[in-house]
């Protein structure tokens, strides 16, 4: 068995950032003046798998080198951040059918709108089960993002 490292496996988050940037220069410009729900219920999941890889290097990476690690884990919380905001704009965006608003409530009380709208709350709820456990509520409300100027 080999002492050394074994090559890393193909590198996809370029072809993930490529993927972005062709869906906006095809779907933006030409599309629809207000984002559908559909496309937040997308970048959403879209956050959340960027927000688990993240999770994965800040729990690698922490032990070893903490300066890295912290700066990892606040863009973990910024990203999470990030989820949050689109979660709410899913909720205030009008439904395709009928054009009406629900209260955001709704989506705490479990009351769901059905599939396939129920995804992005079991995906956001699912999540925020990891994110309390990962990050204390001092991380999550701190207005300093630990960025300095130079």
């Amino acid at each position: 068995m080999s002492r050394t490292a074994s090559p890393p496996a193909q590198d996809f988050v370029p072809f993930a950032t490529a993927a972005l940037d062709f869906h906006r220069a095809l779907n933006i410009p030409g599309g629809p003046l207000v984002t559908t729900r559909a496309e937040l219920d997308a970048l959403h999941a879209h956050l959340v798998a960027l927000y688990e890889l993240l999770d994965a290097h800040t729990g690698r990476t922490a032990n070893l080198v903490p300066a890295e690690g912290n700066q990892l884990r606040t863009a973990r919380t910024r990203i999470w951040h990030a989820a949050e905001h689109l979660h709410a704009a899913y909720h205030a965006a009008p439904r395709p059918d009928s054009g009406e608003v629900l209260e955001p409530e709704a989506c705490r009380a479990g009351l769901p709108e059905g599939a396939p709208e129920l995804t992005i709350c079991q995906r956001h709820q699912r999540t925020a089960h990891l994110v309390r456990r990962r990050t204390t509520p001092a991380d999550l409300h701190a207005p300093f993002t630990g960025l300095v100027r130079r």
